[in-house]
This record gives structure tokens, sequence and C-alpha cells, in this order.
């Protein structure tokens, strides 16, 4: 006998069973195509000894570690400066003078609708600049300019009462930002922090265009090796898990980031004991 709930309704024998139909047609035509896939790699003999044989040699596992470390400095740079370059565009663009919102606005809009292999271009060959600061300037411009618009937005999502109480009680707009808003706006903010540090993480691999011997590269090198028969599918088979896996890695930091700030004594609420009768304020007759 099925029962009701608020929310919906128990399935019984015939809907279970649909649901059961549904779901095993759903599961075949998601592993249908993958099925195809596989069929072709074999197909194609990607899975010979040969192809893989690379990555037996200590010298190619080297030049990836290399590589994948050169891709993590990138990374640290780039988000680094990122984070920074996005917090003072948007200080500007909260700015209380016209001129310095007027100017902050301008070079976001410019660096976010500019795309990022231009600039990295435009960096590397017209100002001649080495491989490194280029990438990392490129990805610094365009992440912080997504970034400015990321904090501006966190701060204007926090309840206009906060800042109000603030400044009735006399504190500067320095103090207002640094105490009241931006630690709430942070939690709010912290997706889509993380989600653009990703997006840089995975564009550090522009870097090979500039001959920037970073993760990619490394990999190309090894995919263009006739001696092993052009092993540019098991190379990407190697490679792609790992960028997968550094991009999760990140969204997990940032779970456990905001975890830890939900679980701050400084950030939980506090319970007020209710007020007693009779109870008087100072002054009240």
């Amino acid at each position: 006998m099925t029962e009701s709930t608020a929310l919906y309704d128990i399935p019984g024998p015939q809907a279970r069973r649909r649901h059961l139909i549904y779901g095993l047609a759903s599961t075949v035509v998601l592993l249908a195509p993958a099925g195809w896939i596989i069929h072709l790699l074999f197909d194609t003999d990607q899975f010979t000894s040969t192809k893989w044989m690379p990555f037996e040699y200590e010298g190619i596992q080297e030049l990836l570690l290399r590589g994948l470390g050169n891709t993590l400095k990138a990374f640290a740079y780039a988000s680094v400066l990122s984070l920074a370059l996005g917090a003072a565009l948007a200080a500007g663009r909260l700015s209380e003078h016209r001129v310095l919102r007027w100017v902050s606005g301008l070079v976001v809009e410019f660096f976010r609708a500019m795309p990022v292999l231009v600039m990295i271009f435009f960096i590397f060959v017209a100002l001649k600049v080495q491989p490194l600061p280029a990438l990392v300037a490129g990805l610094a411009l365009y992440n912080g300019s997504v970034l400015a618009e990321v904090f501006r937005t966190g701060v204007h999502a926090v309840a206009r009462g906060q800042g109000e109480a603030a400044y009735a009680l006399g504190m500067r707009k320095t103090q207002v930002m640094t105490y009241v808003l931006v630690p709430q706006a942070v939690r709010a903010m912290l997706p889509a922090i993380i989600s653009q540090l990703v997006v840089a993480l995975k564009d550090t691999s522009l870097g090979f265009l500039i001959t920037y011997e970073e993760f990619l590269h490394a990999g190309k090198l090894i995919a263009s090796d006739l001696d092993y028969d052009l092993p540019f599918i098991p190379v990407v088979l190697v490679i792609s898990p790992i960028y997968i896996g550094m991009c999760i890695l990140l969204s997990w930091f940032a779970t456990w980031v905001a975890r830890r700030e939900r679980r701050n004594p400084r950030t939980k609420a506090v319970d007020v004991a209710p007020a007693e009768p009779g109870t008087l304020l100072p002054g009240a007759q």
C-alpha cells in the first residue's frame, strides 16, 4: 500500500517498473558512445605497446614531471597576481571617486573582452617578454579583470543594512569593507573565485604556443615522436586525467575552506538571551 507525502507520491509497482526501464535505457544511451569510442581506439591500434613504450623511459617521465612543475609554477604566479589585481580593480570600482571608478571600469571591461591568447602573444612578441612572464601576465590580466567583477558583485550582495549599521557606529569606509562587508562576501564569492582559478589552471596550457615548457608542451613533444608511431592518443589519455585531477583537487580545497569558514567561531551566530520583563535601559524611568 503506497503512502503520500507533502512533496510527492510514493511510486507504486508500475511506476517503479517504468523508472527501472528508464534507468536502464539511459544507461545504455550513455554507455553506447563510450563503447563506440573504445572500439575505435582499439581499431586504430592506440593501445599497442609501441605507442605506450615512451612512458617507460626515465627521460620521458622527467620531461612530464618538469612540465607539470612548470604548469603549477605558472598557475601559482597567475593566481596570486589575479587575486591581487582583482582586489585592486574591485576597490577602484567601489571607490567614491568618479575618476577612479571610471578608470577601473575601463581597465576591467577592456581586459575582459580581450582574448587571453591575443594578450599572451602580444606580450610575448610585441613586448619581447620571456615565455613564463608573458604567460603569467596574460592570465593575470584576464582573470584579474573577471575576479574584479566577482569581488564587486559579492560585496554588493551583502545586505545593505550591514554597511549602514557599520557607518552608524562611526566606522570609516575602509573599516566597513575590511571588517563587515568583505568577510561576509567571501563565503558567497568563494565558488566563483575557485571556478575562475580552475579556468586559469586550464589556460596555462596556452603556454606551449609561446614555447613555454609546461605540461602540454611536454606531451606535444612526446606525441610528435615518429619513433613511437606518433602516440597522440596515449599522451592525451595520460595528461587529461592529471589536469582533471588538479581541477578536482582545487574544487575540493575550496569546499574544505568553505566548511572551515562556517565552523569559525567568529562567523557563527551568537545566541542572545531574551529580554526579561522589567528590564530597563540605563536612564529609563
